[in-house]
């Protein structure tokens, strides 16, 4: 319960009165200020263009509506329209008592009820580790998702397994040249300038070594006078390795996933969409909507004849495809599947190409309504004021699995969602590391372990948590609150309908500075009996919100530290 329930009734009554659909959208929010009640609307303003009032006058009439509402202590209106309610501590009461009822279910909403989205993120070339800057697709992406599940949709955790083109081909060339390099073959196959030089691809080479049908390939294939015949046996390395790399990257990719307790429903492979012919039927429905030529011996996407500001190659002269292409088939495809909408987590880096796939999706006929684009902007790592540069050489940790190592995976899910995604991300590790209140993953963590010590004292005497006197609560930290506690429906469901999940973080803090303010203010333990019974139920409520909040980021709930 929330709050303005109480107060919709009334206001739906007037507005029908004037001829407004009653299931017009009520705005209400915080009064910014102090001594401006505890809700305000401006619902006064948002009527006036339909029904040809002043505001003001609509604001009044709503307001003597209001006077007479369950709760209600007193309706001011102020500006051109802004109506501002305070409401009696029964309203507070009555609001404690309904979330105690929930139970664990405290914050679950039902808007999303008998609908579904497909949630794709990470997505990362399986070509390597997942490095630190990966993390934060990562954490928002799997945030988007359980906030959908927690508002009652139906979702689909997806991962785009980029396993077709030519970054495959380099990283099968560069394991290949390792692999030669070991066996003392270096001079057959030089190591790629463009190729992928970390430790792993050496590791990953010395793994094939042990494999006796690779080590005997190697030796038996390449000591060979005929330079024909051993061209043919590089190749056919190439392909063992490009294999052998693809499934070592991508399971190193879900074990640094498991870590941050990330799991995906479905991991669909971009090859699919050229076996399975997708990717040809796509350019054949483009040329037969005269949106593809050729120029220069590549095909191009005629992206001027859809309002964008300039033509793209979709097929290169070497037949290669540009990500463009394989991209405008996947999204089609999943718009296929019948989502009522999808939610793609980008990084700034995709910014150019998004326009491009979304209005070539269009011309097919698709509903690009469907499709709702996160992008989140680059991260930079700061410890002690200064730029950590992630090198081998300075000794700083560059993969994703060792910064889940420095700082633990609750902090770096934390970390990566804690600000707007549009934002630039200060990293600081620092910070991170530290295991105090100026940590906010620490914060809020022992706010949680606080609560659940006084609950398990509480056990151990004659206190128990009670609703029978509930109008105990009259202290402002109490109902301060109560008045945050009412909130954290509407601010998850807020948050997954704006796919902001630093709202929820943003939340939390708050929530558990007005728990310790509350904590400091009243004496809960010890305290009368009714008074005691009632801070307890308070309390317990707090602790759920808290536990199911840190649940929707990611991040852990102890119940001591």
């Amino acid at each position: 319960m929330t709050l303005h329930q109480f107060l919709e009734p009334s206001i739906r009554a007037v507005v029908t009165t004037m001829g407004v659909d009653p299931n017009t959208p009520i705005p209400f929010e915080v009064p910014r200020q102090a001594g401006h009640g505890h809700v305000t609307t401006t619902i006064a303003m948002s009527l006036a263009k339909s029904t040809k009032q002043a505001p003001r006058g609509i604001a009044d009439q709503v307001a003597e509506a209001l006077r007479s509402a369950p709760h209600v202590e007193s309706v001011d209106v102020a500006g051109p329209g802004f109506i501002n309610v305070t409401f009696k501590p029964s309203a507070f009461h009555a609001v404690l008592l309904s979330l105690h009822q929930e139970g664990d279910a405290v914050g679950r909403s039902t808007i999303g009820a008998g609908r579904s989205v497909n949630v794709e993120y990470v997505s990362a070339n399986p070509t390597g580790p997942l490095h630190a800057g990966h993390g934060r697709n990562c954490a928002v992406g799997d945030t988007i998702a359980n906030m959908h599940a927690w508002c009652g949709f139906d979702v689909t955790r997806e991962y785009y397994f980029n396993n077709a083109g030519n970054q495959m081909n380099k990283l099968g060339e560069s394991i290949a040249a390792r692999v030669l390099e070991l066996a003392g073959h270096g001079d057959i196959l030089p190591f790629p300038e463009d190729g992928y030089h970390g430790e792993y691809i050496r590791d990953i080479a010395q793994s094939l070594l042990t494999d006796p049908a690779v080590a005997d390939f190697v030796v038996a294939d390449f000591v060979v006078p005929d330079l024909a015949v051993a061209d043919a046996n590089v190749a056919d390395l190439k392909a063992v390795c490009r294999k052998a790399g693809e499934e070592w990257c991508f399971a190193s990719i879900k074990q640094t996933l498991a870590s941050l307790n990330i799991k995906h429903d479905l991991y669909f492979n971009e090859d699919s969409l050229y076996s399975d012919g997708k990717v040809q039927q796509t350019i054949d429905d483009l040329r037969s909507n005269d949106l593809v030529y050729e120029k220069d011996g590549a095909t191009w996407l005629a992206l001027e004849k859809l309002g964008n500001p300039q033509d793209k190659v979709i097929v290169k002269s070497t037949g290669e495809p540009t990500y463009r292409l394989p991209d405008i088939a996947y999204h089609r495809e999943k718009l296929l599947r019948g989502y009522d909408y999808v939610v793609d987590i980008f990084g700034a880096d995709h910014i150019a190409t998004i326009p491009d796939v979304l209005a070539a999706v269009k011309a097919l006929g698709f509903e690009t309504e469907r499709v709702r684009t996160v992008i989140h902007q680059m991260v930079t790592f700061m410890e002690n004021g200064e730029v950590v540069k992630f090198s081998k050489r300075s000794g700083k940790s560059f993969t994703l699995d060792e910064l889940i190592d420095e700082v633990g995976a609750d902090v770096v899910r934390f970390f990566f969602i804690m600000r707007a995604v549009g934002t630039h991300l200060d990293f600081d590790l620092g910070l991170a590391k530290e295991e105090g209140d100026k940590n906010p993953v620490f914060y809020l963590q022992y706010a949680h372990a606080r609560i659940s010590s006084i609950l398990r004292k509480a056990q151990g005497t004659s206190a128990a948590i009670a609703t029978d006197h509930l109008e105990v609560l009259t202290a402002p930290s109490e109902i301060a609150l109560i008045a945050l506690l009412s909130r954290f429906r509407t601010v998850l469901e807020r948050a997954c309908d704006q796919l902001e999940p630093q709202a929820i973080a943003e939340y939390l803090r708050d929530l558990a500075a007005a728990y310790h303010q509350f904590y400091h203010d009243c004496r809960i333990l010890g305290s009368e009996p009714q008074v005691e019974s009632a801070r307890l139920l308070l309390a317990d409520v707090t602790r759920r919100a808290m536990h199911n909040g840190l649940m929707v980021l990611g991040v852990q709930a102890p119940e001591q530290m």
